[in-house]
């Protein structure tokens, strides 16, 4: 493979994500990513390091979505509705990333998929998708703290105020949100560390629970499928369950973004787009499965429970007489809220900055119901950024035909796999999620009648999008970018011949041992 010279423009030598000492290496250090990337379009500095985003997008999937809101999947869409609503999911995901990867690689800019929508579409869609994100994101976080609040609860019963808890949750993500990136990476990086265990702690104690183990446990028969129905409210239970699979882990925005800001983006980008979709659906599935074994979804105790008594894991092992169970998937649930927290904080940031850079904006009741009101937020926001990624690329690989750039050409160029099938997976998947949300919304579970207040809940979030992004564009007079004349050189940056060294080594390197680079946790 030919190797190119570096380019001079600001992404060439000068920034060169590959320190001199390591270039043989197959990891970029941290300090040679910490010099300042400067455009017309602000600065950043590239302080994630491939390591730190391999562990950070290892557990950025596992949280309370997983613990907690597979039981409510559960009791929405039974057994059967819960494991196709969460592999639908995990298609997009995949999908997902592989579209957004081969932009990021190409133009890895702090804003990344809000620059490109700006750049490649139209400004309005950019105003679109960064407040779809903001509002996701923000949502998440509200979210994040009502669980922080409610997990904490589980040990204090009550006699510790709900203000004094939300005073130390916002105290903390403030603390870390003002230091340095390489802090907010390496809390991360632990963060996802924790994750990871608890993930594989519920597997080992599920596995038990399922042959039986505890004083009053037995062994478990699949009975759960055929006992009760496999699929609970027809369609609009398995919408639930799409809908809640997106909540949990629909947003691998997230990803592109700290991609953006990686040292070495061609090698950071692929493995986490060849990775992340097999180990979300490790995560996701394997637990779903579990779950839907180890707990009837006829269970009151999945919508009932406080903080880690919610979890169908907590419950299957408290009938099984198994004693310290939740204690630990509390306190594990607790870092993992406050890691989610803290990307709740970086994302949001990360938007509002790229949205006002080009000059999109100025930049100067119940637990239970609230939640729900989130959970519908995200859920529109998330997929509504996924159509916008899949049409986006359209319009890259448009604009790329138009002008004649050669970027897949280029030494090591990445295309998504058997473009452009990824993008049109994701639109859809989108497309069934939009169906999905409205149906949720006119039709409730259980067969109830018509509510205009839970049809407005369920499709809030999707009216701020699609009215936000029409009212800018008819406000602001924005325009349709022209293929031929889109930007196409801002941000673009070649690889450099340290990187390219880093590149030949590793993919001079057996399948194996390659592999074995994606699985390890350091």
């Amino acid at each position: 493979m030919a190797h190119k010279e570096p380019s001079k423009g600001p992404y060439g030598p000068e920034d060169s994500s590959i320190n001199t000492e390591r270039k043989l290496g197959l990891e970029p250090s941290a300090s040679a990513g910490q010099g300042v990337v400067e455009d017309e379009f602000g600065s950043f500095h590239r302080s994630f390091t491939p390591r730190q985003i391999h562990v950070i997008s290892l557990g950025s999937n596992i949280g309370s979505g997983l613990f907690i809101g597979s039981g409510k999947a559960l009791v929405n869409g039974g057994p059967g509705g819960l494991m196709l609503g969460y592999f639908i999911v995990c298609v997009g995901v995949w999908a997902n990333l592989q579209t957004l990867t081969e932009m990021t690689i190409a133009y890895p800019t702090s804003g990344n998929y809000i620059d490109y929508a700006g750049r490649w579409v139209d400004p309005a869609l950019a105003f679109g998708a960064g407040l779809a994100e903001w509002l996701g994101w923000t949502s998440v976080f509200a979210s994040e703290a009502t669980f922080f609040v409610v997990l904490l609860d589980y040990w204090v019963k009550g006699s510790v105020p709900t203000a004094a808890w939300l005073s130390i949750f916002l105290i903390i993500c403030l603390i870390v949100f003002l230091l340095p990136n390489t802090y907010f990476a390496w809390l991360q990086y632990f963060g996802s560390l924790v994750k990871v265990f608890l993930f594989l702690f519920n597997i080992v104690i599920s596995l038990a629970v399922i042959g039986g183990a505890g004083p009053t446990g037995s062994v478990k028969d699949g009975s759960t499928w055929t006992d009760l129905p496999a699929f609970k409210n027809g369609f609009g239970g398995f919408a639930s369950a799409a809908l809640l699979g997106i909540w949990a882990i629909g947003d691998q925005i997230f990803i592109g973004v700290m991609g953006g800001e990686a040292e070495c983006p061609r090698y950071s980008m692929v493995n986490a787009s060849n990775v992340i979709p097999w180990r979300i659906g490790t995560f996701y599935l394997v637990s779903a499965a579990l779950v839907t074994v180890i707990v009837p979804s006829s269970d009151e105790r999945l919508l009932g429970g406080s903080g880690a008594a919610a979890s169908p894991f907590v419950i299957a092992v408290a009938d099984s007489g198994i004693k310290g169970v939740p204690d630990i998937i509390n306190a594990c649930m607790i870092v993992g809220i406050l890691a989610i927290a803290l990307e709740s904080i970086y994302l949001p940031s990360r938007i509002l900055r790229e949205m006002a850079l080009q000059k999109l904006v100025p930049l100067s009741g119940k637990g239970t119901e609230i939640l729900n009101w989130f959970i519908s937020i995200t859920s529109a926001s998330y997929f509504c950024n996924w159509a916008i990624v899949a049409f986006t690329s359209l319009r890259f690989h448009a604009a790329i035909k138009a002008q004649g750039i050669p970027i897949f050409s280029e030494a090591y160029g990445w295309q998504s796999f058997m473009w452009p099938f990824a993008p049109a997976t994701v639109l859809v998947i989108s497309a069934f999620l939009f169906v999905a949300l409205f149906y949720s919304g006119s039709v409730p579970l259980g067969g109830g009648p018509f509510s205009a207040y839970t049809f407005f809940t369920n499709t809030l979030g999707l009216y701020i999008i699609v009215g936000g992004t029409i009212g800018y564009k008819i406000l602001m007079r924005t325009k349709w970018q022209n293929p031929a004349t889109a930007d196409m050189v801002r941000g673009r940056r070649q690889l450099s011949e340290a990187e390219i060294m880093l590149l030949d080594k590793h993919y001079s390197r057996p399948l194996w041992r390659r592999i074995g680079t994606y699985v390890k946790p350091w």
